[in-house]
């Protein structure tokens, strides 16, 4: 079986070190010292003066507007996690959908300001797929609006956006750790800001609001995360320079193995600056996407429609036509991704869909196609030059 993710795992012994040194101090949870060398470590490695590791990507938005103070309407993208509009919604405020660009999927800076009203107050972008959003634009439009800019940034980690780290742009950017993302902790995620006092009141929020034992500074919640979380993240964190070469490696044999069939790939704002997260690719019809989902599904391979569907289409907020958006979830999935994926699987699934788009096959049979011819064509697209 091919599934569309796994996680990266250390080994068990390098895990192990640390969970001794969890049992030898009986110290749990509640800012740990490894939650406190995940923080420094990741800030050194990050290039960042601050960042709060939370409980959970999802936590990181809620606090982050929570913290911001924010109300009325939020500007969003509809073509991201569910996450990105439920923490809007579950803050009190009203997520107001914005189209995407049809080739990076980031939400259009043009249709932010014709959405801006007087109730506006953010705008929340996501940076899909760990591709940049157009910062620069954005700001713009902030800074023209007054607005606070907050970026979902769950897909980003160790991408750049003008030499730093894309974490360091927007008012506050919100990240994941899950166990999903190439960083991983299992499960958690980050704050960043550059603003040393809504750092303060974040760090408060996510420890119930706690300023001492018998003493609260602000309203707060539960999102603070554990020793063995951040034991997990350590880990990690030394072999992630791998874990980023890998992906890099993975995506471009897939960008040349592709090329020729009926699909498209996501524009790259600096593919030199890019972490290589996932493979996203868009089809030409939704008949060619159905029928290459249950030819690798047969195969034991499992994609994913991912996003899908439009978040405007959820049940608890306003419909609206977003041509674009919708264009992209018909058609758009996300091929499998992860360290231990090798070139065979990626040419295993290129045959697959490539006896699909030759011989419309929903499901391949050895008997209706012609091995050696196809064989062939696989090898030509693998001579091809890779184009990014």
């Amino acid at each position: 079986m091919i599934p569309v993710t796994k996680p990266f795992l250390p080994q068990i012994q390098e895990y192990g070190e640390y969970m001794n040194t969890i049992w030898e101090r009986q110290w749990l949870t509640n800012n740990g010292p490894l939650v406190n060398e995940l923080e420094l470590k990741l800030k050194s490695y990050l290039g960042l003066d601050h960042l709060l590791y939370i409980s959970s990507g999802t936590m990181a938005l809620q606090i982050a507007i929570k913290a911001l103070k924010l109300k009325g309407e939020i500007i969003t993208t509809p073509f991201s996690f569910v996450a990105t509009t439920s923490s809007i919604v579950w803050e009190g405020c009203t997520p107001v959908f914005a189209d995407i660009e049809k080739d990076t999927f980031n939400i259009d800076p043009t249709k932010i300001e014709k959405a801006i009203t007087p109730q506006t107050t953010a705008i929340l972008a996501t940076h899909v797929f760990g591709n940049p959003c157009d910062i620069d634009a954005i700001q713009d439009i902030a800074n023209r609006f007054n607005l606070k800019v907050i970026y979902d940034a769950a897909h980003c980690f160790g991408v750049k956006y003008k030499n730093k780290s894309v974490f360091d742009y927007g008012d506050v950017s919100a990240t994941s750790f899950h166990a999903t993302k190439l960083f991983h902790t299992i499960e958690g995620g980050a704050v960043f800001t550059k603003c040393p006092d809504l750092l303060k009141t974040m760090a408060f929020m996510r420890n119930f609001g706690h300023n001492g034992p018998e003493e609260f500074a602000d309203l707060g919640i539960n999102g603070k995360n554990s020793e063995f979380h951040a034991a997990m993240g350590l880990c990690n964190l030394n072999h992630i320079d791998n874990i980023l070469e890998r992906r890099k490696d993975l995506y471009l044999h897939y960008r040349k193995i592709l090329g020729g069939l009926g699909v498209s790939f996501q524009k790259l704002k600096d593919e030199q600056s890019y972490n290589y997260a996932y493979f996203p690719v868009v089809f030409e019809s939704q008949q060619l996407m159905y029928a290459c989902i249950e030819a690798l599904a047969h195969e034991k391979i499992f994609c994913r429609r991912y996003f899908y569907p439009s978040l405007s289409s959820l049940p608890y907020v306003a419909p609206v036509n977003l041509p674009v958006c919708e264009s992209i979830v018909n058609n758009i999935i996300c091929l499998p991704m992860y360290h231990s994926l090798t070139k065979s699987d990626i040419e295993m699934i290129a045959r697959i869909m490539l006896r699909v788009q030759n011989y419309g096959l929903s499901v391949p049979s050895p008997k209706t196609h012609d091995s050696a011819v196809l064989e062939k064509e696989i090898e030509e697209i693998l001579t091809k030059k890779v184009e990014v």
